[in-house]
């Protein structure tokens, strides 16, 4: 792995933030912004504010705590990268591929669940996530799960095959909305039906 990939980890929260677009590492980034800021300002703009022994501890304690974290983030930076390289499950993906391809669903779905669950990003488990959706018709699940797709730098490469599927979704938006108007028709026939059924039949009572 190349050196500079370890420079965002000299900013505690910033390699989570980079690597993986993990919102939840923000507060961590941002509260040490604002506290080396503050130390910066403290020290060299109003040394005469705080004691000047309670800002050298405080620098001290913020010198500990980020060497800590740099070396955390060090460790953990492979497998923000490229989990499937660190991880000791197997790669179960051409399992799902032709399971996928004898049409058996029930199978293919949580073999591309736990692909996900080690690599959340992997492009060729997500599209084939989103078409198998869309032959079960989900196809509301699976035009979500494109678009978050899309959303990824990494999916850029596979533009061509997401547009292929955006079309798929589309063509079976349109079958199901047919079919929904269809069903709709032959209900009111058939209520229409019915009801003149009725009607004949109070004539008949009638007479």
């Amino acid at each position: 792995m190349e050196f500079r990939n370890y420079l965002t980890c000299f900013w505690p929260g910033l390699s989570e933030l980079w690597w993986r677009g993990r919102l939840s590492a923000l507060p961590l980034a941002i509260g040490f912004g604002i506290g080396l800021n503050s130390l910066l300002v403290l020290k060299h703009f109003y040394p005469t504010w705080l004691d000047p022994l309670l800002v050298r501890s405080a620098w001290w304690v913020g010198v500990c705590v980020w060497i800590c974290w740099t070396v955390k983030s060090f460790r953990e930076l492979p497998a923000l990268i490229n989990p499937r390289a660190v991880t000791e499950a197997p790669d179960r993906f051409v399992e799902a591929q032709a399971a996928y391809l004898r049409g058996d669903w029930e199978a293919t779905e949580p073999l591309l669940l736990g692909i996900l669950a080690i690599e959340p990003r992997d492009p060729p488990a997500l599209l084939m996530l989103s078409s198998l959706y869309r032959h079960t018709e989900r196809v509301t699940s699976a035009a979500v799960l494109l678009d978050e797709m899309r959303r990824l730098e990494i999916a850029d490469r596979w533009q061509i095959e997401m547009d292929a599927e955006a079309a798929r979704i589309a063509r079976a938006v349109e079958s199901a909305e047919e079919s929904d108007g269809e069903a709709d028709e032959e209900a009111s026939e058939l209520s229409a039906s019915e009801l003149q059924e009725d009607g004949n039949a109070a004539d008949l009572t009638a007479a």
